[in-house]
């Protein structure tokens, strides 16, 4: 019982996290923040859910893929992040208030891992809940994996519309070479 409570208090305080980063696109539904943020609650109940299982049966094949998936996460997060600051030149001037700080891009990325995926750090989030889900995988954890991904689709396409708005033609011709997620699959 004192597990169960610790972990919705858990939830709650990052939920609240997640409140203040998200305050601006979640006035704006439709925006990729608005979608975002509901992914970010999922993998967040994914991962609060399944946190009981994630050593337990170590050489088991889904904790091995999971492992995988959690890895190529962090990899993606680290690599999109770092191409964002250093390619994209993020610009505060950038006229969209939904948008944070670093994601006020004014360069089109089309190097390291965004010439084979447009979205990379929600790719990352993406193996994050698939990681997550596998740690034990169950029915309800199943409905959770399948609602971030369906949002972490939505911000995606959310996002895909505003930078067709901010870069034009030149983001639609990234599009028609590039997958949204997965290289050469999805």
């Amino acid at each position: 019982m004192e597990i169960g409570i610790l972990k919705l208090g858990l939830f709650v305080v990052v939920t609240g996290g997640l409140l203040v980063i998200s305050r601006r696109g979640l006035r704006v539904p439709g925006s990729h923040g608005f979608y975002r943020f509901f992914a970010w609650e999922a993998i967040l109940a994914l991962v609060l859910v399944n946190s009981g299982a994630w050593f337990s049966d170590p050489l088991s094949a889904f904790q091995i893929v999971s492992w995988i998936f959690l890895m190529v996460s962090l990899f993606l997060l680290s690599q999109g992040l770092s191409l964002i600051l250093r390619v994209g030149k993020p610009d505060v001037r950038r006229d969209d208030e939904t948008l944070l700080t670093f994601e006020k891009t004014s360069v089109l990325i089309t190097a390291g891992l965004y010439r084979y995926v447009r979205h990379p750090l929600y790719s990352s989030l993406l193996f994050l809940a698939w990681g997550a889900f596998l740690k034990h995988p169950v029915w309800h954890s199943g409905c959770l994996v399948v609602v971030a991904t369906m949002c972490l689709i939505a911000t995606a396409k959310a996002d895909e519309a505003e930078c067709i708005r901010y870069f034009g033609p030149p983001y639609h011709e990234y599009m028609s070479r590039t997958k949204m997620f997965i290289p050469y699959l999805f």
